[in-house]
């Protein structure tokens, strides 16, 4: 078998990957003004490089894009 890159989840428990993961779908799908994130989640994402801030609204870096593909 092929290697698969590591994914930038690695290492966090199976609940706190999941509950990461969809936070991830929401900001990508633009849902956060009905499903708003939370200020830990935004934290935690951002010390990975998963997202950004613009204008006050997180987007997902490409390297985000790539931990839901």
């Amino acid at each position: 078998m092929m290697d698969q890159p590591k994914s930038q989840l690695a290492g966090l428990s199976l609940d706190q990957t999941i509950h990461l993961r969809w936070t991830l779908r929401d900001i990508k799908s633009k849902r956060t003004k009905f499903s708003p994130v939370s200020p830990d989640d935004l934290r935690t994402l951002i010390e990975m490089g998963l997202i950004e801030m613009r204008d006050e609204t997180p987007v997902l870096t490409s390297k985000g894009d790539s931990a839901l593909h």
